[in-house]
């Protein structure tokens, strides 16, 4: 029998990054039909939405601390250096130049009304989908603690985990406009 021997860690974070924007894709989907559904009043369909959403954000979350599964020592050297000039054609790097971060925050701003007028039949769905998001910014926050001293590709001069905490509290006003927080889940 031919031993495997496991993947890099450059391969690791590309491949799970890759997963990570599947995920993002599909909470798009989700979400617009979310929109749909709450346009047509259809409740039922609405908090299935909302509920896959949520789904997809912890799946995204997942992705995410998969991909820094190895040592912070062959993120600074493999994966990091892989970000940087000459490798990409940015000298500020981030995924927040994706066309599906994008797309994703401009979804959720056109949600924003909806979600301040949310019925309360949709209340536990709305609150799963808050904690879901807080576990994915905290996720994020963990792996970025994990791996960057300072300050990030895109902001060299700023605390990369304070960045994404101000990131967070920007989305959370989206997703979360009453500032209910998520009072059907401890």
């Amino acid at each position: 029998m031919m031993a495997v021997s496991p993947p890099s860690p450059y391969a690791i974070w590309r491949e799970f990054h890759w997963a990570f924007f599947l995920n993002v894709q599909g909470l798009i989907v989700s979400l617009r039909r979310f929109q749909l559904s709450m346009e047509r009043g259809q409740l039922a369909a609405a908090e299935q939405e909302l509920e896959t959403a949520s789904t997809l954000l912890i799946s995204s979350a997942a992705s995410m601390e998969l991909a820094a599964s190895f040592p912070k020592d062959v993120y600074e050297t493999t994966v990091r250096a892989s970000m940087t000039q000459p490798h990409v054609q940015s000298d500020d790097f981030s995924g927040l130049m994706s066309w599906d971060h994008a797309v994703l925050i401009s979804v959720w701003r056109d949600l924003r009304p909806i979600f301040e007028t949310l019925p309360n039949e949709l209340a536990a769905a709305h609150s799963g989908f808050i904690a879901a998001y807080k576990y994915l910014a905290e996720s994020h926050a963990g792996v970025c603690s994990r791996f960057v001293d300072s300050g990030s590709l895109r902001f060299e001069d700023r605390n990369a985990v304070d960045t994404l905490r101000r990131f967070e509290r920007g989305r959370l006003g989206l997703i979360d406009p009453k500032g209910k927080g998520c009072p059907f889940h401890s």
